[in-house]
């Protein structure tokens, strides 16, 4: 097995949670394992655990589907929330007041490492005899 390590990221935009509620849950799986991560996530009873979850989820098919890493060594080298943009709202008031409040937004960043699949043998041709009897194993159709 190799020892070169290579590095997937995943970014999800956009979330509607504040980013210091976000990364209150970030904290508790960075440096972990992909499946210990998961796990955790799974149990954490806030609501900023699913956009969390989901992140991780799509770094790790990311690393394996489009990068052909092993999902068992794949470790969250980097999970960083930042701000995101800024909805201006207004509320109502009293006596017909408008109040203006800002619906904040999260980007979070996931980085997984891991190594690379074992890549495996190439399957050995047949060689002409052994075609032959594979041809002849073939039942017959009979014809009525």
């Amino acid at each position: 097995m190799s020892d070169v390590t290579y590095s997937v990221r995943a970014y999800a935009k956009g979330v509607d949670q504040a980013p210091r509620k976000v990364s209150l849950v970030a904290a508790l799986v960075r440096g972990r394992t992909v499946a210990d991560a998961l796990v955790i996530l799974e149990h954490v009873p806030r609501r900023a655990s699913q956009p969390v979850k989901k992140a991780i989820e799509s770094a790790r098919a990311n690393a394996i589907n489009n990068h052909g890493l092993d999902g068992n060594t794949l470790v969250i080298s980097t999970l960083s929330v930042t701000t995101g943009t800024r909805l201006k709202r207004y509320k109502p008031a009293s006596r017909g007041r408008a109040l203006p409040f800002q619906k904040k937004t999260s980007n979070i960043l996931v980085v997984v490492t891991g190594a690379e699949k074992p890549k495996k043998a190439p399957a050995k041709k047949p060689t002409t005899t052994e075609k032959s009897e594979k041809k002849a194993e073939k039942p017959v159709k009979e014809e009525k």
